[in-house]
């Protein structure tokens, strides 16, 4: 578990080839600024960078939920396509978690969650094909985490049909992508800018301790 920028990290550690990804990025109102535009690019670069760290033969999953400012949508899911363009990743598969029951109005936040996954070489075959559409993202350690069972459905998925045997997750706030990679028996490492979070993330596993260098 280390303490300190995602990006930082990434840029200065090449990921084994039995690496895969599992992230998600943060919105707008987690930074201090609050500027959407400066935000938008922000997130396509971050996005840019994490699949560049992805090795070749693994993939990355990215669980991202859309946002609502000044009563428009974001599409996030699209963000991240676009970054994938430029980087050559293709989306292997893109699916739906639910947030709330179908047909329930949930207003400024989405019902839904997206969950995509993208590799230069892995592909969705009929042998590795899953359910497109999850019932529950499942349990959340605080409001915008990732859910559990969409943790399980990525890291179980990424063993099975990626290959890999160590998960990363940048951005891993208090570590639910960590403790769904333990266990699955894989390897994990976290990387988590906010000291609370990664103090969480840190004590949730034994054996699991907080770097403070990026």
């Amino acid at each position: 578990m280390h303490e300190g920028c995602a990006l930082q990290w990434l840029a200065g550690h090449a990921l084994p080839d039995a690496a895969s990804i599992v992230t998600s990025l943060p919105s707008f109102d987690e930074f201090a600024h609050r500027d959407v535009t400066r935000w938008r690019a922000w997130f396509a670069d971050a996005a840019e960078a994490v699949l560049r760290s992805t090795p070749d033969a693994g993939a990355c999953v990215f669980f991202q939920t859309d946002v609502q400012h000044d009563g428009v949508w974001i599409d996030k899911a699209f963000l991240v396509q676009t970054a994938a363009q430029r980087t050559g990743h293709a989306l292997v598969w893109h699916k739906i978690a639910l947030r709330a029951p179908a047909g329930t109005t949930t207003n400024l936040r989405p019902g839904y969650a997206h969950l995509l996954c993208f590799s230069r070489t892995v592909r969705n075959l009929r042998d590795n094909a899953a359910a497109d559409v999850l019932a529950r993202i499942g349990d959340q350690q605080w409001p915008r985490a990732m859910g559990r069972t969409v943790a399980d459905a990525a890291v179980c998925w990424l063993r099975d049909h990626a290959a890999a045997t160590t998960i990363v997750a940048p951005f891993c706030g208090t570590g639910t992508a960590l403790d769904a990679a333990e266990a699955a028996g894989l390897d994990a490492i976290g990387i988590e800018r906010n000291p609370g979070r990664a103090r969480r993330a840190a004590r949730r596993a034994p054996g699991r301790r907080a770097d403070q260098n990026p």
